[in-house]
């Protein structure tokens, strides 16, 4: 059997890649991997999705984590130069658990100079994959999907709205950038008061201070935090808007 699995993540990338290969695929399988450390709003913006796509998101999660926390907490390891064990036990492992040697994978990388040197990447790394980049094939960056969000009546994941990149679990340990971990602080203090807490008692240095690593909670009060994705939807997206029609 082969199928064509679309790896929606709920994020506004992944949603546009989604919908993209469903017009030509319409029995492509939308999959999810629950991390239970995401921001509420996402269950509101999957079913949503779930519309948009005109069909159901198959949802998969590891059978022995509940959360990023509680991988980390059991683990005792948040990040290095491996990567992080919560991607691997709440992603990788359910994803390949679910998938069959015959399947197409896609990804919503964007056309994103840093989204395209991870599909670089991944293609390297699983040469035996087979691999459908939608949105790097249409030329379409973050700024373009959010706008394809927006004019199909979605509303966007509220961590877009709160400053965030990426709509990533809170907080995403993979992040080393001082204006991230600053935004986090900003917007979410319980879960930074956690992971300060967590991290010195792993004595793990979660970003980098001009250069140096460094605790979280040595970040300055007044250092600046990252900006909203303003979307922008120009002509590559407007084609796209217009093969989805």
């Amino acid at each position: 059997m082969e199928r064509t699995i679309c790896w929606f993540s709920c994020g506004a990338a992944s949603a546009v890649a989604t919908k993209l290969v469903l017009k030509d695929d319409p029995d492509a399988v939308v999959a999810y991997c629950e991390t239970g450390a995401e921001h509420p709003d996402n269950e509101r913006f999957l079913k949503d999705c779930e519309a948009w796509f005109g069909k159901e998101v198959t949802r998969i999660k590891s059978e022995q984590y509940s959360s990023t926390w509680d991988v980390w907490e059991k683990r005792r390891y948040l990040a290095g130069i491996n990567g992080a064990p919560c991607t691997s036990e709440l992603k990788f492992i359910p994803r390949l658990n679910f998938q069959l040697p015959s399947d197409t994978h896609v990804f919503g990388y964007t056309y994103d100079y840093s989204d395209q040197a991870r599909a670089r990447r991944m293609l390297e790394t699983y040469p035996d994959m087979k691999q459908r980049h939608p949105l790097i094939d249409w030329q379409l960056d973050k700024r373009g999907c959010l706008a394809m969000i927006m004019n199909a009546g979605i509303k966007p994941p509220i961590m877009y709205e709160l400053g965030f990149q990426n709509n990533n679990c809170i907080p995403c340990v993979k992040a080393t950038s001082p204006s991230y971990w600053a935004l986090v602080r900003h917007r979410f203090p319980g879960e930074f008061d956690r992971m300060v807490k967590l991290s010195r008692q792993l004595n793990v240095r979660l970003t980098r201070i001009k250069g140096v690593r460094s605790f979280i909670d040595e970040i300055p009060a007044d250092h600046p935090m990252t900006d909203p994705i303003a979307p922008a939807c120009d002509f590559l997206c407007q084609f796209a808007e217009e093969e989805l029609k």
